[in-house]
């Protein structure tokens, strides 16, 4: 039998169109080539209409006098200072307002959390009223419940309350005395340094003492000794540096002390509460998604209920807890820039009075825009080193 030949045809290659590959790549080239130029028609038509309006780019701006007060500031400020010292005013402003509102709102989140939780029916119903009435009104109007319908309507200087430690309260602030320092104080402020370095110390060596052999340390009280006693020693041996300056009041005014602006105290309680709405409903969660039996068994080892919470319970939710608590504190930052509707300096503030002296726009924005980037990349990193810490690490 004769050998035939078999032919064999060879498949047709497919079009490069229909390659998923390089059909990707085309759509990405364009999608690159579409926003260059949407960049490029920005960037021209923005540079186009500066120079229309015959105004000159550029951060030199910032060492023109400022020729505007700004009522609270932590630095040394008068209208002769340049514009960038008035917008670094601004930024110490809200970083002094983000940070003490991110503590207390925490602390007010947990408390509130937890009571959410409570077997007591009238701290439960409590909890649940302040979670829902603050978590449903816009930020805005918290700012404006505080500064104008709590701290407004306060007695006038004359009639002051009287308050413990020599301090008072009125409608134009709170005042209490404020700390003088002498020669030598600084020793102060090292023993404080070294007394919460040591009890940072103690509380590591106690956690690896209890882990290796289940006795506990009283960390709570030795910490409490070595940041509170350290100081107070080094104030003795220091010969009394420290005086305080109490205010006294007068006919019309205080005088003396130190005085927090009504301004700040309704900006601070307004984000403080409002931020902490959300965030006892983040703790409530994290809670509820510990395991019961976790719960059960250390009750069933004797274990009192507040040790079971402190110990059991908050240590695991706290895994579930600290992701959502960053967005929380975010949130908070970003809010600070309502300050600008009762009138506290914080950045948007002093960089807008600016801008509207100057007339640098883009470059007052992009200095805001940069500002509220590195912090919000900072908390974040933050709150991920200790997200990390807290996470479980498998064996």
């Amino acid at each position: 039998m004769a050998s035939q030949e078999i032919l064999r045809e060879e498949p047709s290659r497919a079009s490069f169109i229909n390659d998923p590959k390089v059909r990707s790549l085309v759509f990405q080239a364009v999608v690159v080539v579409v926003l260059g130029a949407l960049v490029w028609w920005i960037v021209q038509n923005t540079i186009d209409n500066l120079q229309r309006l015959h105004i000159a780019s550029g951060f030199g701006f910032l060492r023109g006098r400022a020729g505007f007060d700004i009522s609270d500031s932590a630095i040394a400020y008068t209208s002769d200072s340049t514009y960038g010292r008035a917008i670094v005013v601004g930024f110490i402003n809200t970083l002094i307002v983000a940070a003490a509102g991110i503590v207390t709102a925490t602390i007010i989140g947990f408390i509130v959390g937890v009571g959410r939780l409570s077997r007591n029916w009238l701290i439960r119903k409590i909890c649940m009223v302040y979670v829902e009435v603050f978590r449903n009104i816009p930020p805005l109007l918290v700012i404006f419940f505080w500064y104008s319908g709590v701290l407004s309507v306060l007695p006038a200087p004359r009639d002051s309350y009287h308050l413990p430690f020599g301090s008072f309260l009125n409608q134009r602030g709170f005042y209490f005395p404020r700390a003088m320092w002498g020669e030598g104080s600084w020793l102060i402020l090292v023993a404080f340094l070294v007394g919460i370095a040591m009890a940072w110390f103690v509380a590591r060596k106690a956690h690896q003492r209890q882990m290796a052999t289940g006795q506990q340390f009283p960390v709570f009280w030795t910490s409490l000794a070595l940041v509170v006693g350290l100081p107070v020693l080094a104030y003795a041996l220091s010969g009394f540096p420290l005086s305080f300056d109490f205010p006294k009041q007068s006919t019309f005014n205080l005088t003396g002390g130190f005085q927090v602006k009504p301004e700040f105290l309704s900006l601070y309680l307004a984000l403080s509460c409002y931020t902490a709405a959300f965030i006892a409903e983040i703790v409530r969660a994290g809670i509820m998604g510990v395991s019961k039996g976790q719960t059960e068994a250390a009750g069933a080892l004797g274990v009192r209920p507040g040790s079971i919470l402190r110990l059991v319970v908050v240590p695991q939710a706290m895994r579930i807890v600290i992701p959502p608590l960053t967005s929380q504190y975010l949130n908070l930052t970003k809010n600070s820039s309502l300050a600008i509707a009762i009138g506290y300096p914080d950045l948007t503030a002093t960089a807008g009075t600016v801008l509207n002296q100057t007339g640098q726009a883009i470059e007052c924005v992009l200095i805001m825009m940069v500002v509220y980037l590195v912090l919000s990349l900072v908390t974040s990193a933050v709150m991920n080193v200790v997200n990390a810490r807290m996470a479980l690490v498998e064996r």
